[in-house]
């Protein structure tokens, strides 16, 4: 699932095109997740469906959450789930010609799986999403090296998105600490805005504050949902009396009082968002509260957050992010670890997946510093189709998946396009005028006094001139297209009010409005 982007007005969210899927449905053997961030489950319960619920393979947790997406989606739906669990990464699993395997990846929730894939003519090791972690709180470190043993040829399609970063990620440690004696010190209460996912994170933050003697409150519906989910399946373990209803936390002293909410990019509805603009039941900021934004920052969503700070700024005095402190590590890897990872796995070849086109191909040059053969290194768009033959020729097909975005707005699914989506584009920048004639079917007179209604481009009671002038060039129009006692195309007097008026709005005042011509003959 993808978020919109800021020229996507309206849009909810973005799923895959399933089309190149259409008539394959019997030969889906299975859709194996990796994890249960929303990015990658948030489609599932509408490609599920459209694809005749397949068998979902999967841990847990990430079983758990597909099964409340689903449900939340269409009440009773999750009943037509055929889940598969994964007991253990030893488990090999059946789909048709392939066997499934898995192994444990380093990400920021919990359950998180790489997959290797064995076919008949090769092998496929698929990251998902995965970093190596800087100085670890926990001892176990992963080590990669098996993969380097499957039987070959082996395609690693590795996750890219810390192409461009340098050096280490934070040191996991730093940040725990931090965090740790943000939650002893604070003289106020202590609002930590994350990711509802971060659930590893969030486990801790809990922990920390139960050893504190604290109180924690949990806000934001998928908050809430996702740690009762966890605690369900035994991933955190909190005394009864440490989490708190948010409409409770006055019963506590403030500095005995953690926040841990939704919100923290600046989302218009979700929790942080509410509280910074006293919109929220039960919180009110105070001077001496503590924000910390335990997140980083969503390409897209840098002027919302930048906003929400600024308002957080004026409310309290104690506000922290990353520029500020360490606090937040990402999932994903930096270049360093994705070279490290090449080391380990040693793949016959490497296609960079997951992350913009220009990552994509900083990846691939990771892999030639490292002395990786050109030959072998595959950079594929959205779509694009490699294919590995019994002679172990790779080949990138002329053939393409469609991957042209399906927008989801409300209830709809897909049916919003390009032209829709053009014609908000246009709306939103400058505008629009609706302007209304009625004219006598006899004698081709307007009736009455034209109407021009304007939403998002100018002021009528403010701009006097410009409409008097538009009614002006209206009538034209309508006398140089229309004759006494002839019939008379009303689609062509629509079309060349639309046009000279808009022409005529932009020479005015360089703007291009939607003009919307009614046109009614009585």
């Amino acid at each position: 699932m993808q978020f919109p982007e800021e020229d996507m007005p309206g849009i909810d969210y973005i799923i895959p095109n399933a089309s190149y899927l259409k008539g394959k449905e019997k030969n889906i053997r299975g859709v194996i997740f990796t994890h249960g961030h929303l990015d990658h489950i948030g489609a599932a319960p509408l490609l599920l469906k459209q694809l005749g619920y397949p068998p979902v393979v999967s841990r847990d947790l990430t079983l758990a959450l597909i099964k409340h997406k689903v449900e939340d989606q269409e009440k009773g739906a999750a009943s037509r789930l055929k889940m598969v669990r994964i007991n253990d990464t030893n488990d090999r699993i059946k789909l048709g010609a392939f066997e499934a395997r898995f192994f444990e990846v380093e990400h920021s929730i919990m359950d998180a799986i790489g997959i290797v894939l064995l076919t008949p003519v090769g092998t496929v090791v698929h990251m998902g999403d995965w970093t190596i972690a800087n100085d670890p709180i926990e001892e176990k470190q992963i080590s990669y090296k098996h993969l380097a043993t499957l039987p070959r040829p082996t395609i690693l399609m590795l996750e890219s998105l810390g192409a461009l970063k340098k050096g280490l990620p934070p040191s996991e440690q730093e940040v725990h600490q931090n965090l740790k004696n943000l939650i002893r010190s604070v003289p106020g209460r202590l609002i930590i805005g994350t990711f509802a996912s971060q659930i590893r994170r969030i486990s801790y933050l809990i922990e920390y504050a139960e050893q504190l003697g604290k109180k924690v409150a949990l806000e934001g519906y998928s908050m809430k949902m996702n740690i009762e989910v966890a605690k369900e399946l035994g991933y955190i373990n909190v005394k009864k009396d440490t989490l708190i209803t948010v409409n409770d936390i006055h019963k506590y002293a403030d500095n005995q009082v953690v926040v841990i909410c939704t919100g923290a990019q600046g989302e218009l509805n979700a929790a942080l968002s509410r509280i910074v603009t006293d919109n929220h039941r039960f919180i009110r900021l105070q001077k001496n509260d503590t924000i910390v934004f335990s997140s980083s920052v969503i390409p897209g969503n840098e002027r919302t957050i930048q906003r929400l700070k600024d308002n957080l700024y004026r409310k309290c005095d104690n506000v922290i992010h990353s520029d500020i402190m360490e606090i937040h590590i990402g999932g994903h890897s930096t270049a360093q670890g994705m070279e490290e990872m090449l080391r380990q796995v040693e793949p016959t070849y490497f296609l960079p997946v997951y992350a913009n086109h220009y990552f994509l191909k900083e990846a691939a040059k990771i892999a030639f510093r490292i002395g990786f053969p050109q030959q072998n290194v595959f950079v594929l768009d959205n779509g694009g189709v490699f294919e590995l033959d019994e002679k172990n020729v790779a080949t990138v097909l002329k053939e393409k998946a469609d991957t042209s975005y399906v927008f989801i707005d409300g209830l709809g699914v897909g049916d919003i396009g390009h032209v829709v989506l053009r014609d908000r584009q246009v709306l939103a920048q400058d505008g629009m005028v609706v302007i209304t004639a009625i004219i006598d079917s006899k004698t081709k007179n307007i009736v009455g006094n034209i109407q021009i209604t304007s939403r998002g481009f100018i002021h009528v009671k403010e701009n006097f001139d410009l409409v008097n002038e538009t009614k002006r060039k209206v009538e034209k129009v309508v006398r140089e297209n229309t004759s006494k006692g002839s019939s008379i195309d009303w689609d062509l007097v629509r079309n060349q009010i639309r046009e000279v008026i808009g022409q005529f709005l932009f020479t005015k005042t360089e703007r291009r409005p939607m003009v919307l011509p009614v046109v009614i003959e009585v």
